[in-house]
């Protein structure tokens, strides 16, 4: 145990604050887990921000991919206003706010195109016949009870007399096949060319393929032949391909937006299906990649252990002005599985980076 730290005896009350009043700017970085919940806040105030795609040292402190940055002038609060406000935010969320007073950093200048504009998201998600509700629960919960976040639900039965033109994002959580026709499809394409982002979770990539959206290459075992299995064991047969929830490791590049705020070039994903895409040829199209050995814990059978090696869970793709992501897994499992929720904010507020 000699690695083993000092005996925690009390957990103290995060908290959060803002170091000064600026008359410049103010920075967060994006590593917090309710650091979507504040720049929501943010946005949602009609304020300007900005996040950083490169990493820079400013006044001494090194800030990291995906830091946001408030600047004081050319807003619709006054200066104290505007402290006041980001006051309120950071004590919230629980963030550290740094005032700085001036744009000359070691790195990217805080003026400069290395910061990308941020504008007010408008979500909305797919639920109703053809989609699974308790996927569609974890991402609702995610929303309304964990980053107060307004999202709209779309019934499917209705879906086609719908204006899609005043959301930035849809979602469809895990469906089956019949949740949307070739109607629907062809009018969320429509959608999407025009600016928006489109967001599909497990099989819907699938789906997605199909209604040509994007092309994708999927790994399946076509190997797999019963032998000497009876009747009475086909149950068994089939059951042991089923990954019911195991826990698997992946590489990132952290200079991908859709890894922004993650300090680890590892990260620990969820998975209980079995939607396997090959990785792009071009490494930076992989900023999420299984490794060649990803079982971390849980159960998988050995065909789709041989799958699951270096392919990739998440894909992103442009479509005219917009954008099509795919995620294989379950980054918000039944509420739990905390790790992974900030992909699909980051999906949400930096798709279009992507």
């Amino acid at each position: 145990m000699t690695n083993a730290g000092d005996v925690i005896t009390e957990l103290k009350p995060l908290s959060g604050n803002v170091s000064a009043q600026s008359n410049y700017a103010y920075l967060f970085e994006w590593h917090e887990y309710y650091t979507p919940k504040a720049l929501n806040q943010i946005l949602e105030k009609g304020l300007r921000a900005k996040v950083a795609k490169s990493p820079f040292t400013l006044e001494g402190k090194q800030y990291d991919y995906g830091t946001i940055m408030i600047p004081v002038r050319n807003q619709d609060l006054d200066a104290s206003e505007l402290h006041s406000f980001l006051s309120e935010v950071a004590n919230d969320s629980k963030l550290q706010i740094i005032a700085v007073g001036t744009g000359l950093t070691k790195g990217i200048d805080l003026g400069s195109n290395d910061f990308d504009r941020l504008k007010k998201q408008k979500v909305a998600m797919l639920v109703g016949s053809g989609v699974r509700y308790a996927d569609a629960g974890e991402i609702w919960h995610l929303f309304d009870t964990r980053y107060d976040m307004k999202l709209t639900k779309i019934d499917t039965e209705y879906f086609n007399g719908v204006d899609l033109s005043d959301y930035t994002d849809i979602i469809i959580p895990r469906s089956s096949g019949s949740a949307l026709s070739k109607k629907d499809a062809d009018k969320l394409k429509e959608w999407v060319k025009a600016g928006g982002t489109l967001i599909g979770y497990i099989n819907v990539a699938e789906w997605l393929d199909k209604n040509e959206f994007l092309k994708l290459e999927f790994k399946k075992d076509t190997t797999r032949v019963a032998k000497n299995i009876s009747f009475e064991q086909k149950n068994d047969f089939n059951g042991a391909q089923v990954t019911g929830g195991a826990i698997f490791e992946a590489r990132l590049d952290r200079s991908h937006p859709v890894n922004f705020g993650y300090k680890n070039n590892r990260l620990a994903l969820f998975r209980n299906s079995n939607v396997y895409i090959e990785a792009d040829k071009h490494s930076y199209n992989n900023p999420i990649q299984y490794t060649n050995n990803p079982l971390l814990s849980g159960y998988i059978s050995e065909e789709n252990a041989e799958l699951i090696k270096n392919s990739v869970p998440f894909v992103v793709k442009r479509m005219g002005k917009g954008r099509v992501i795919v995620f294989t897994d379950n980054t918000n499992f039944r509420a739990f599985w905390y790790g992974t929720n900030k992909l699909l904010m980051n999906a949400i507020f930096f798709g279009g980076m992507m």
